[in-house]
């Protein structure tokens, strides 16, 4: 499946437009990391614990955005957005949602 931000796909025809889609992921931020991204704060540098959180939480938002895409009957995704927030009264919830336009191409 084609997945892309751009609201078309260069040499496809988009022929049926199946609706908007979308993948959410709400991912605990545990102890362990908070304290390692602290040090990392503290002392400079990037923070790998959050990094990988961060990447692991995108990926299944999008694979769970391409699922709904193809019980749709789709085979491509087109205008992709990705969205991060942080959730919880401590902070401690990070949401990645991926949502798109659903559609047909030959």
């Amino acid at each position: 499946m084609i997945i892309t931000t751009t609201p078309s796909i260069e040499g496809k025809k988009i022929t049926e437009y199946k609706g908007i889609v979308f993948g959410e992921v709400i991912a605990g931020v545990n102890i362990i990391k908070d304290f390692t991204a602290g040090l990392s704060n503290f002392f400079g540098g990037r923070s790998a614990a959050y990094e990988q959180e961060l990447i692991q939480a995108r990926e299944s938002a999008m694979k769970e955005m391409e699922g709904r895409a193809l019980e749709l009957g789709a085979n491509a995704i087109v205008g992709v957005d990705i969205d991060y927030e942080v959730l919880g009264t401590d902070n401690g919830m990070l949401m990645v949602t991926a949502s798109g336009t659903a559609v047909y191409c030959q």
